[in-house]
């Protein structure tokens, strides 16, 4: 029965793995649909994000599952609640990525930011796939030293989303209310991706060193 316990508890960490791989790629294409007005690409987006919500919910099933019949104590315990939290994260990530391929497909075959705030959507865009990737990394290797990295990011990005609303609240801005709509919400989607990722890695370095984070740190 331990063999089996500890077979149970590797293929919650695998499956967490393999989730956190999809919304690599799931923002992977939504930025670039995004950014290059790409309909086909969003749509793929869109269609995929089935499979990250069914694998969530799989997972969520199976560490349940384990808590009722293995009441795992100690690490092992740590490894399922964070699993039951985390897959909640990633999933919402997916339907953020989902959110910007949307935004895509709804404005092709025109782009969804003016030509003023591309730049700025294209590094974000960047950095979201970035974070994505070491969060990915840091589920596989639990090397805490990634969580810093990432905080680097989510400190970037967070100074694109203010500079998004500085442009849109400025008095140079010149586009129609369709256009505010849409750049709002875009910066958003992808500031709150990276919140995401960097909630997920707080909920890691709980389960490595069983510190939980202070009430508003994820």
């Amino acid at each position: 029965m331990r063999e089996v316990f500890q077979q149970e508890l590797r293929e919650v960490q695998e499956r967490l793995i393999e989730i956190s791989k999809l919304v690599e790629v799931a923002i992977q294409k939504a930025t670039k649909a995004f950014n290059d007005s790409d309909v086909s690409m969003a749509e793929s987006v869109i269609a995929d994000d089935a499979k990250i919500d069914a694998l969530a919910a799989g997972l969520d099933e199976l560490a349940i599952g384990i808590l009722a019949l293995q009441q795992p104590v100690a690490r092992d315990l740590r490894v399922v609640v964070t699993a039951l939290r985390v897959s909640a994260s990633l999933e919402r990530m997916g339907d953020i990525a989902e959110h910007i391929a949307q935004l895509a497909r709804y404005r092709y075959p025109d782009k969804v930011v003016k030509k003023v705030l591309r730049a700025t959507f294209a590094e974000m865009g960047e950095l979201d796939v970035t974070v994505a990737a070491k969060l990915t990394e840091l589920l596989a290797t639990e090397n805490l030293e990634i969580l810093e990295q990432m905080r680097d990011i989510d400190d970037r990005i967070d100074e694109l989303h203010v500079s998004v609303f500085d442009a849109v609240l400025g008095a140079t801005w010149q586009g129609e209310a369709v256009d505010t709509v849409d750049v709002t919400l875009a910066s958003r989607y992808h500031e709150r991706f990276a919140d995401h990722a960097i909630s997920i890695a707080k909920k890691v370095q709980y389960l490595v060193n069983g510190d939980w984070p202070a009430p508003g740190e994820g």
